[in-house]
Formats: C-alpha cells, sequence, structure tokens
C-alpha cells in the first residue's frame, strides 16, 4: 500500500511538472489581419511559432490593409497587418497605434507571358494603368489589348502601386480583386493582361516587367533603385503584452529575420541600404535625404 502511494506522489509530480511547462501558453490565443502581401510570411512565422510552442494558436487572416488597420483601431484584433504607415490611410487615428515593422516587400509589375514585352519605362506603365495605350504593339508588344487588372481598393500593395507609378494621375475603371493570387492567376491566363504583385508571389506563370533596364530585385530595393516598395507592418492598439508581444518579437528577431523573412521572399529590415519615412522621403545611411514622392 505504502509503495502504491509513493508510486502516485510521483507520478503527480512529473504531471505538474509538466504542467508547469505549458500552462504559460496553453490556451492562449491572438488574431492578425490585414495585408495580403504580408500574409504568407505571418503564416509561416505563426505555424513554427506554435510548434515551438504547444498550446497557442495565432489566427492568421488576409482582407488588405485597409481592413487590418480598421480592426486594430476597433480593438477587434490584437495585430493588423499593414503594407503601408497608419499616418497614409484616411481614417485611422495613428497616435492610438504602434508600429512593428517587420519586413520590406518589393512591388512588381506582371504581364502574362505572350504580351512579348519585358520592358518599360514608368511612363509606358503609367499609361497603362490610366488608359492611354490600349495595345501591347504600342509598347514594342504583340497586337494583343490591354487588360488591366487591379487589386481592391483598400488593398496597400494597390496604395504603393499607384503612389510610385500613377502619382496624382487617376487608374481606369478595371476589374479589382481581393486576393494577390487571383491576380496572378487572372494575368497568367488572360492574353494582353496586366497587374502587379508583390516580389513573393511572382512564379513562372507570369512575366515580371522590368523598369527603364531596372529589374524587381531585391539588391534594387535596398538600394532604392527600384521604388516601388513598401514596409510591412504589424500594428497594434498601444503597446502589445503576452503572446502578441512575444509574437513579434520573434518574428523581429535577429534569427527570424535571416532565415524565415529571407526564405519566403521577402527583404529584412536589416538588409535595407536606405529608410523611408510616411511622407515618402528617402534617407541614406549616410544621413542624406531626398525627396521620393512622385
Amino acid at each position: 500500500m505504502k509503495k502504491r502511494h509513493l508510486l502516485f506522489l510521483a507520478l503527480a509530480g512529473l504531471l505538474a511538472l509538466a504542467g508547469c511547462g505549458t500552462s504559460q501558453s496553453s490556451g492562449e490565443a491572438i488574431t492578425a489581419v490585414g495585408s495580403s502581401a504580408l500574409q504568407p510570411l505571418v503564416e509561416a512565422a505563426a505555424e513554427q511559432y506554435q510548434t515551438d510552442h504547444v498550446g497557442v494558436f495565432i489566427n492568421v487572416q488576409g482582407g488588405g490593409t485597409g481592413t487590418g488597420l480598421s480592426q486594430i483601431q476597433q480593438g477587434a484584433v490584437e495585430i493588423g497587418n499593414s503594407d503601408l504607415f497608419a499616418e497614409e490611410k484616411a481614417g485611422i487615428n495613428a497616435k492610438k497605434l504602434v508600429d512593428h515593422r517587420v519586413a520590406v516587400v518589393g512591388i512588381t509589375p506582371i504581364a502574362n507571358k505572350a504580351v512579348g514585352v519585358k520592358n518599360l519605362t514608368v511612363v509606358q506603365l503609367r499609361r497603362l494603368f490610366t488608359g492611354e495605350i490600349t495595345n501591347w504593339k504600342q509598347v514594342g508588344g504583340k497586337d494583343l489589348p490591354v487588360v488591366v487588372v487591379n487589386r481592391a481598393q483598400g488593398s496597400g500593395t494597390r496604395a504603393t502601386f499607384e503612389r510610385w507609378v500613377l502619382g496624382d494621375r487617376q487608374p481606369m475603371p478595371a476589374q479589382e480583386q481581393d486576393s494577390t493570387g487571383m491576380v496572378r492567376s487572372i494575368v497568367a491566363s488572360t492574353p494582353g493582361a496586366v497587374s502587379y504583385v508583390a516580389f513573393s508571389y511572382v512564379d513562372s506563370s507570369v512575366r515580371a516587367l522590368a523598369l527603364s533596364g531596372v529589374k524587381p530585385t531585391d539588391q534594387n530595393v535596398t538600394t532604392n533603385d527600384w521604388p516601388i516598395w513598401s514596409y510591412e507592418h504589424m500594428y497594434t492598439k498601444g503597446q502589445p503584452h503576452g503572446l502578441t508581444k512575444q509574437f513579434l518579437a520573434y518574428i523581429q528577431s535577429a534569427k527570424t529575420q535571416q532565415r524565415l523573412v529571407s526564405k519566403m521572399g521577402y527583404i529584412p529590415i536589416t538588409a535595407m541600404k536606405v529608410t523611408r519615412d510616411a511622407k515618402g522621403n528617402v534617407i541614406d545611411k549616410q544621413g542624406e535625404k531626398s525627396n521620393g514622392s512622385n
């Protein structure tokens, strides 16, 4: 009887120790919503974090930058993912949000592979999206009508593209898609189609277009030679706490930046040779400032 009692105590002790190892994580859950360009990175980071921290749940959803910023402002989620500075979005009180920059994303124009064009000037690209150029033969390509595919209003990818390509000009009316993946699929299957996606979404089904001979590469983004890029922001309403704070620290850690961020097709913050503020001002490592707006 005494031996059985001691055995029971030993088992209870082991269970208590096991419980101590997971009690801080068990049952915790957070939700991150917003940018579809950032979504693959956050999903991959969440999956790895959940593997390393049994018992936590990180729910990652898309919906676009506008959704992410509005949801975090309302306090409906723990993290709002955005391709834009909160200051750039109408109706958002940036003073109540805390910015956590986790990566940089390059954005490139893409075209259906049958258009016969690999390089455009910024002016030509602009005119494609304003409707001034209506056939690819006008820019040295095949005799195909131009089919513009836009991201939906509220998309941070769209806002970034239009800021650095269209400037103050209005885009032509065109079909709009909520999903970057759907945009790529439509461009790949539609003769004459043109759109824009984050570098991480480019694959062999579409053609990424160079601009005035400058290719859309990570290296060209780090020096601002390729100007169509944005920071990837993860906003919180006030300072983060608990699992939110721990997850953000994990994504911003040197290990994650060096391994996961680059692997997923994003550019680590530490790789940038310039910085850019919400007004578009670019500052290089020597502290020299230039106005990057159109």
